[in-house]
């Protein structure tokens, strides 16, 4: 029988529930409002997955100031949160099964997530699990797509990153768990994987499954 692994890391837009087309509409709607700019399929990767810092940097000129980057973020942030709180959070099909799984079989999970803390905060309650933390976006020198935020939940967890399985959707969320050398599983629309699955990564080869 596959051994558990230390810990189990999971995403949470485009993994655990679905609001990345929420992400989407809201940047779509401030770049519109804001900067009359409208949101194009180039746009994706500097978007999807992205955090609001990232994604505020992307629209605004090369030479806009820190304060205009920060002060775009915000508004990003904002107009995210209140779609959720308008809207509603969807979860994704499996993750509130795979979520009891996980507490059933005594594995420590952790969310680390590229949104601020203050929408994962709101996004919390629908998953209806405790996790052991949750690493949001700026609470690491660096967020997604670089490894700092799977590599502070593994040090909180007392894991090794070898030995923990992280759960993403994101082409920056993979990079970021890969790099952080954790075994990666690479979700979509049908939801996360089956406990079974996580276990099976830990022995499979290979970085991204």
């Amino acid at each position: 029988m596959p051994s558990d692994p230390d810990a189990v890391l999971l995403d949470l837009d485009g993994t655990l529930v679905d609001t990345e087309g929420a992400w989407w509409r809201a940047v779509a709607g401030v770049a519109a409002a804001s900067l009359g700019r409208r949101l194009e399929e180039a746009d994706v990767p500097h978007v999807r997955g992205r955090t609001a810092a990232d994604a505020a940097a992307h629209l605004l000129p090369a030479a806009a100031s820190g304060a205009a980057v920060a002060a775009l973020a915000e508004r990003l942030v904002d107009a995210f949160a209140e779609r959720l709180a308008r809207d509603g959070v969807p979860v994704l099909p499996g993750a509130r099964e795979l979520l009891t799984d996980l507490a059933a079989a005594s594995i420590p999970t952790a969310l680390v997530s590229a949104s601020p803390r203050r929408v994962v905060e709101l996004v919390l309650p629908c998953l209806r699990h405790s996790f052991h933390l949750v690493v949001a976006d700026g609470e690491t020198a660096r967020g997604k797509p670089y490894p700092d935020p799977y590599l502070e939940a593994a040090r909180r967890l007392g894991a090794a990153p070898e030995r923990c399985v992280a759960v993403e959707d994101s082409p920056a969320g993979v990079a970021a768990a890969t790099a952080a050398r954790c075994r990666v599983l690479v979700t979509g629309p049908a939801g996360p994987p089956s406990l079974a699955r996580i276990r099976a990564c830990l022995a499979a080869s290979g970085d991204a499954l």
